[in-house]
């Protein structure tokens, strides 16, 4: 039967509300909402948005941990025609300010639980009128200029039925701030045609169906995170919701428990499921596993073989500015291993030289440049920094394609493989040294939980190779062996001239590991022996 693809993003849910109203949609916690109950509580929500003020394309944040409410919010907030925003709720006062102002909020959703914070913010946020907020009993006061309004006795107040929407595709559906690990987070417009685009090309190749049970370990305020549930929508299934993987033991038993079907990970994940590995641990239910943030090692792809052991593996590649570009299809995953796939449908890319333009041939790097009706419209209020990323088409007229930041290499059959972010390239020796083959190589060392791979001034090589590991509990190590192990394994200009054991590793709040600042995050989590940590100066 022929299924038509909607136009508006909201119609996903629309559809299952007609469809399926009494099936599970989302599961949280002891909470096992429906489609029917996620559609009237969008509803709600949507009427208590218009009645509050919030007109056509204004801009509402959901600055909340992952639950029910913001699962209908997101919906309730295009169907008031306005714009979500999704922000983490571990952001810290000034960001969120900084968030908030950037886009105009003119309404937010969040939590009681979140007053510490939101608190600190309402006074710096001139153009924020009302705050719907979770748990909140009390009425009628107002921190700064905003207005604090419960959500749940609001929103019961509200009608149920399906208001009138007058925005049409190529009106802006979301704006998702990247992580801003080179400066100030940066608004990503993206409109209704393009997140569809991007859901229906994921969902085929990913071959979803109406009983998949996917579960979310990731803030849906990630763009990987936030897409588990827009994916639901789309094929109807159910998506088990969770706050995090702080704690894997009891979340692993309920993955089993609850018979999900489909597992996204980032690297960080594929490290912590590596420690289960050894002991027994197997997800046999899981049918697909998918990993995007990072190319996944071959350390983590034969961790994720080994629990998942009737699973399509798929490996992937994005980012915020387009969702996706990339997968691998399974059945290369043994043959290419480091690749991360073709581009996905609905899409072309190329390899292109950074500073000219021209096209590369097969094998060269470059960076990568990408053409779909996915990308991004461009970076909210910021046309300098949208004029970097979105350049003219080299061959097609009045076209802009994404210039992605990133250096990669396209073999002679279109499959791509990751070398570094452009800025992150190391130069060691006069050679062009990629972070990602040091840490696929430390990755595979036993023992290795996560590995980071920086370069640092040195005044003969110009830059060293800095590689910074956490090891497993029990584990222990010295930089010799890592050095000896690399040496096995990479030319010797790769090999790092240092190695750094820390406690942990620093982490993005959507779980990706983060190289900024990290010598002075060492100082604090240095994990050999009781000295200060300083760096070992090169002779």
């Amino acid at each position: 039967m022929h299924v038509s693809i909607p136009t508006m993003l909201q119609e996903y849910l629309e559809r299952n509300a007609v469809k399926h109203p009494e099936k599970v949609a989302v599961i949280f916690k002891d909470r096992r909402e429906t489609w029917g109950g996620v559609h009237t509580l969008a509803n709600r929500v949507a009427h208590l948005l218009r009645d509050l003020g919030v007109a056509r394309g204004d801009r509402v944040v959901l600055y909340l941990d992952n639950n029910v409410e913001m699962c209908a919010a997101i919906w309730g907030i295009l169907r008031s025609d306005a714009i979500f925003s999704p922000i983490n709720a571990q952001t810290k006062v000034d960001k969120f300010v900084y968030m908030m102002n950037d886009c105009r909020a003119r309404a937010v959703i969040t939590d009681v639980a979140l007053a510490p914070m939101y608190e600190q913010a309402f006074s710096q946020t001139p153009h924020l009128k009302h705050a719907l907020v979770i748990g909140l009993e009390e009425e009628g006061r107002k921190v700064g200029g905003v207005e604090l309004v419960p959500f749940e006795k609001a929103t019961a107040a509200m009608k149920d039925t399906l208001p009138l929407s007058r925005n049409i595709p190529i009106d802006l559906a979301s704006i998702i701030y990247t992580s801003g690990s080179t400066g100030d987070p940066k608004g990503t417009m993206l409109t209704h045609h393009a997140m569809v685009s991007a859901t229906e090309s994921i969902t085929t190749y990913l071959e979803n169906k109406a009983d998949d049970i996917v579960v979310n370990l990731l803030p849906m305020s990630f763009d990987y995170g936030l897409y588990q549930w827009i994916n639901c929508n789309q094929f109807g299934g159910t998506l088990l919701l969770e706050p995090s993987f702080s704690y894997p033991g009891p979340i692993l038993k309920r993955i089993e428990a609850e018979k999900v079907t489909g597992l996204p990970v980032v690297p960080t994940i594929a490290s912590i499921l590596k420690q289960y590995e050894a002991k027994g641990l197997k997800l046999e239910g899981i049918q697909y596993v998918t990993n995007t943030a990072a190319a996944l090692s071959g350390s983590h792809i034969a961790t994720l073989q080994s629990i998942c052991p009737n699973a399509r593996i798929y490996s992937m590649y994005g980012l915020t500015e387009c969702k996706r570009v990339s997968y691998l299809p399974p059945s290369e995953i043994d043959k290419r291993p480091d690749s991360v796939g073709r581009a996905m449908p609905n899409l072309e890319v190329y390899i292109a030289n950074p500073a000219t333009g021209e096209r590369l041939p097969p094998n060269t790097p470059g960076e990568l440049v990408v053409r779909s009706p996915q990308v991004m419209k461009g970076y909210w209020d910021k046309p300098e920094a949208t004029a970097k990323r979105l350049k003219p088409s080299p061959d097609i007229p009045n076209e802009m394609h994404l210039w992605t930041g990133d250096t990669f290499k396209m073999d002679e059959d279109g499959y791509l493989y990751f070398v570094a972010r452009t800025d992150d390239i190391i130069k060691s020796r006069g050679e062009k040294v990629s972070p990602k083959e040091v840490e696929n190589t430390l990755y595979a060392i036993p023992g290795v939980v996560d590995a980071a791979v920086v370069g640092r001034a040195d005044e003969i090589l110009g830059q060293a190779v800095h590689a910074y590991l956490v090891l497993e509990d029990g584990v222990s190590m010295v930089s010799g062996q890592v050095q000896q192990t690399c040496a096995q394994k990479l030319e010797p200009f790769m090999v790092p001239k240092f190695v750094t054991f820390l406690t942990e590793m620093q982490k993005t709040t959507s779980n990706k590991i983060s190289k900024t600042n990290l010598e002075d995050f060492a100082k604090i989590y240095y994990a050999s022996g009781d000295k200060p940590w300083e760096p070992k100066r090169g002779k």
